[in-house]
């Protein structure tokens, strides 16, 4: 295969491909999850152990030692900062996790580019199904500690997958963007661990958006955590329905970004194997 060959990049391009390899991106994705956990005495099992490990601790920390309150709704009990930040830090775990490895991607796989007829393009599809894996028991966790403290569970848990979709799809865009310049710009691992942390910050995992005043309000929605952060709190925690108009432009912005970032790696693509 001629590394230095035209690729699409068109939308429909990006579809075809992420069907066409669609069982490809299952084996390597659960080889990944399989991965991490390899050589440990309880593999899998570990999965459900860290996030109940770490909602232990939140909820001791912030209900016990901090005493910290949410106030919003009827989540104003002590344990609801800890279930609240809780939703945030998944979501910024899940977008920091793709992002931080992106820069490296392609540069860690370089039999992929020069000795294997092989679909690049799904490397980043790949790191973001085992993010999703381990958010998904993630948000278990959250629900059964939610269950535990109020007895029931909200049934617009079930439009989560309607919400989490858009924030997938944006956060893919990012990676093909970043795992192409990672290629020619090997700092840039560095800026990305540092920006996420910034992001995190920059929206409203540790705090309520209400406790800032109106007027900085537009610059966190410009940040891409903030709105889906919001929206996941509604559904899983508050039962509301989802700010449907916000979701369709969120939604709309966020094929846009990946067929931009799609569009981008195709086309940079042929000077990999040069680099590398």
């Amino acid at each position: 295969m001629n590394p230095h060959a035209l690729h699409s990049a068109s939308l429909i391009a990006m579809e075809r491909s992420i069907w066409h390899h669609r069982s490809l991106i299952k084996q390597m994705t659960w080889r990944e999850v399989i991965g991490r956990y390899k050589g440990s005495m309880f593999g899998l099992v570990w999965s459900f152990f860290n996030p109940m490990i770490m909602l232990a601790v939140y909820t001791f920390v912030f209900s016990v030692i901090f005493k910290a309150r949410w106030n919003i709704g009827g989540a104003d009990d002590k344990h609801s900062f800890a279930i609240v930040l809780f939703v945030g830090l998944i979501l910024h775990g899940l977008f920091a996790e793709v992002i931080n490895r992106a820069p490296s991607l392609i540069s860690s796989n370089v039999n992929y580019v020069k000795k294997v007829i092989f679909p690049l393009e799904i490397l980043p599809v790949v790191t973001i199904g085992s993010a999703l894996f381990h958010g998904l028991i993630s948000v278990l966790v959250l629900l059964c500690g939610f269950v535990i403290l109020n007895g029931y569970i909200q049934w617009t848990v079930l439009l989560l997958p309607v919400v989490i979709f858009p924030f997938l799809l944006m956060t893919l865009g990012f990676a093909w963007v970043i795992a192409s310049l990672g290629v020619y710009l090997r700092d840039l691992g560095q800026f990305v661990g540092q920006l996420t942390t910034v992001m995190m910050f920059l929206a409203p995992v540790l705090y309520p958006i209400s406790i800032l005043p109106e007027r900085f309000h537009v610059f966190l929605m410009l940040n891409p955590l903030t709105f889906i952060i919001e929206m996941a709190r509604d559904i899983l925690l508050f039962g509301h329905l989802p700010n449907w108009g916000g979701l369709a432009i969120y939604t709309t912005v966020s094929v846009l970004v990946a067929w931009l970032g799609y569009f981008w790696f195709q086309k940079t693509r042929r000077g990999f194997s040069d680099v590398l």
